[in-house]
């Protein structure tokens, strides 16, 4: 401080209307480590000052200089206001935070100029509790107050689980007149790059301005609701030991470590102390850390929904409960994979797996039947190379779901995302003298992975999806049984095709008889193609397949593939008789055997008109189309069944094309609810 300048001398014995003090004293010696400990971290303190004459009161925030003894040193953060006040006001105390309570500070002796205050310091001071709950001061929160249309911009200055006070600005022709403190307002907190918050709010307090002026609210609803309520929800686990959540708060920029009390594949609670809160339902947190006892970690973004009060004999404490919004499909993999073990020891996601143990297994179990294997035999050594990336790899576009019990497989089903926003279900097996619990267990897996999976961003799963052939008992009950059962294809449909294989035929100089053509297919194809699928099933097929309008060619799939060292190409053709839609072909390639039927790996005909399409231009489209596979047999599959039959087209068998919307979850889990009941009985 500038000991030239105008130094006024101010009593700060009690006056009248002065607070009463209660709480322990707290010596020097504390009072100084606390002071140099806000100066380290560029914090301030609040000087308090009584008017002489009314007895208002007002703060100013100053911040304390290094502090070696008994003499302590401030500088004002804000002058604008201070020579004015000084000539009114006098100087009370002082308050230094300390954790959820403060230390309120006095002595006769003091200097105050413009500058800054200086003062001797006391050999003692009181502890305060300011405030039941303790406010959290905020850095760079851009505001949002909205009222029946109107908008003002304002900061964030502090917030408590209870309340926000916020400042926003009137920017003509707006005036805080059409701001009624008697209605609801709607906030939105937001950072550099997104929302942080949205919520509505009634006022409690407001100041005076034209300009500027400060509002107090408090948040109406102290629980959301972030996705569609389900029956059968994601199992909540209490681990030991229990992981801790770590994140940067974006209102204060404080770090927080916080303990997890249970936790499950799609959100988890915490433990907060009730005076020093910092979570609020509907804050998100862009970048948050599950730590298992700093043995590996696990990031994600998720947003705090609900908060409970929890009253026990000698406390009270806060269950806050978080969802998960989006993590890394790795990191989620990891996650339910700890989650499942927990729950079950014998169930394992995408654990390491001996490939000789697991070939023996899909032959023991029946899943490889002779016929079956008579089509892969020849492509067996590409099979396995295939299954070794899928099995030890552990690309994101897969995952393998198996019951093991003393070492040995006993149950399999597994999955591989196929489609933008669908995972196909495949190589479903069990056996063993458990042959259907086994079977149903795994399913079981794949249903909770669902339930704890579809929500996130990064897992892509809208759909789920299996072919089955309608004579197979166990998927026709489970599967179809959900699709009967529910009775919405909008929920879950049933498709049925015709599968056969096509010889290759090498003759490059065959041509279509005009008007006939094959062409790459158009837009205004695909809108036609859902005219008649909708008339035809009104089922979800085109949704799984990725075949919608404005949906094709939009995503990276085929490169998550390449990364892998696996292979993915999807291509749409029409078979068009001059501008007349007949058919739409879709071509999928992949690695041999990446399903073991080669549903993955063919020709789909979608008829639209059969009028004029014969068996000639079917098979001579087979024939252009099938140049694009490196194998001599193609499956292809026909639908629908109606135009095979009527033109007397050989097929081998029937499948049918189960989809379900993941969103209706609880469906599926009802049925295998209804498959468990049975067996046990």
């Amino acid at each position: 401080m500038d000991h030239e300048s105008k130094i006024i001398k101010l009593n700060s014995k009690s006056s009248e209307g002065e607070r009463s003090i209660k709480g322990k004293e707290v010596p020097k010696k504390h009072i100084i480590n606390k002071l140099n400990y806000i100066n380290f971290q560029d914090g301030n303190i609040l000087v308090n000052f009584r008017h002489a004459k009314y007895g208002y009161t007002c703060s100013h925030r100053a911040k304390p200089l290094p502090c070696l003894g008994g003499e302590l040193r401030c500088l004002w953060i804000e002058t604008d206001k201070i020579d004015r006040q000084l000539r009114s006001y006098k100087f009370q105390d002082i308050l230094i935070p300390d954790g959820q309570n403060a230390l309120l500070l006095k002595s006769n002796e003091i200097s105050i100029d413009h500058e800054g205050i200086r003062l001797i310091l006391p050999e003692t001071c009181r502890e305060v509790s300011p405030r039941k709950l303790k406010r959290h001061s905020c850095k760079g929160v851009k505001v949002q107050l909205i009222q029946n249309s109107a908008l003002f911009n304002g900061v964030l200055m502090d917030f408590s689980t209870a309340a926000f006070r916020v400042e926003v600005t009137a920017k003509p022709p707006q005036t805080f007149q059409w701001i009624d403190p008697e209605s609801p307002v709607n906030l939105n907190f937001s950072g550099e790059n997104e929302m942080l918050y949205s919520g509505e709010c009634r006022v409690i307090k407001q100041s005076d301005g034209n300009k500027t002026r400060s509002y107090v609210l408090e948040p109406v609803n102290y629980q959301i609701r972030r996705f569609k309520p389900k029956e059968f929800r994601s199992h909540r686990l209490k681990l030991v030991p229990s992981p801790n959540i770590i994140f940067r708060h974006q209102f204060t920029e404080k770090m927080n470590n916080l303990k997890v009390i249970d936790l499950s594949g799609s959100g988890f609670s915490v433990e907060e102390d009730i005076n020093n809160a910092v979570l609020l339902p509907g804050m998100i947190i862009p970048d948050l850390e599950l730590n298992f006892a700093n043995i590996f970690n696990i990031k994600c973004k998720a947003q705090a929904v609900y908060r409970k009060i929890m009253e026990e004999e000698n406390s009270s404490w806060v269950k806050c409960g978080l969802a998960i919004l989006d993590m890394d499909i790795e990191d989620h993999g990891r996650l339910l994979a700890l989650l499942h073990q927990a729950k079950d020891g014998h169930s394992y996601i995408c654990n390491k797996v001996d490939m000789d143990d697991l070939w023996n297994f899909f032959f023991e179990s029946g899943f490889i039947y002779p016929k079956k294997y008579a089509f892969i035999e020849a492509n067996k050594e590409k099979i396995k190379e295939t299954y070794e990336k899928l099995y030890t790899r552990n690309p994101k576009i897969a995952r393998h779901f198996i019951c093991q019990e003393k070492g040995r497989i006993q149950g399999h089903v597994a999955m591989v995302r196929f489609y933008e926003n669908a995972w196909l279900i495949h190589h479903h097996a069990a056996r063993g003298p458990g042959i259907k619990r086994s079977g149903v267990a795994v399913l079981d897996q794949i249903g909770r992975f669902s339930n704890a999976s579809h929500g996130l961003y990064s897992l892509h799963m809208d759909y789920l999806f299996c072919y089955f052939r309608p004579e197979n008992k166990f998927p026709n009950h489970v599967f179809g049984g959900v699709a009967r059962e529910i009775k919405d294809p909008k929920v879950s449909s049933l498709d049925t095709f015709t599968y056969s294989h096509y010889q290759k035929v090498s003759n490059s100089e065959l041509r279509f008889p005009e008007p006939w053509r094959l062409v790459k297919t158009e837009p205004e194809d695909l809108v036609e193609f859902e005219k008649f699928y909708e008339n035809e099933s009104g089922g979800l097929m085109l949704d799984a397949l990725d075949i919608k309008p404005g949906t094709v060619g939009g995503g990276d799939l085929s490169k998550e593939f390449q990364k892998s060292g696996l292979k993915r190409e999807k291509y749409l053709f029409s078979l068009k008789n001059d501008v007349d839609l007949k058919a739409v072909c879709m071509v999928n390639i992949s690695d041999l055997g990446l399903n073991m039927s080669d549903l993955t790996n063919c020709i789909k005909v979608f008829v639209l008109d059969s009028t004029g399409l014969s068996k000639d231009i079917l098979y001579l489209t087979l024939s252009h189309l099938s140049a694009r596979f490196e194998q001599d047999e193609i499956p292809v599959l026909i639908y629908p069944v109606s135009f095979a039959e009527t033109r007397s087209i050989p097929y081998e068998k029937l499948y049918q094309m189960w989809v379900l919307n993941t969103q209706y979850g609880d469906h599926y889990f009802r049925c295998l609810k209804s498959l468990f009941r049975g067996i046990s009985s």
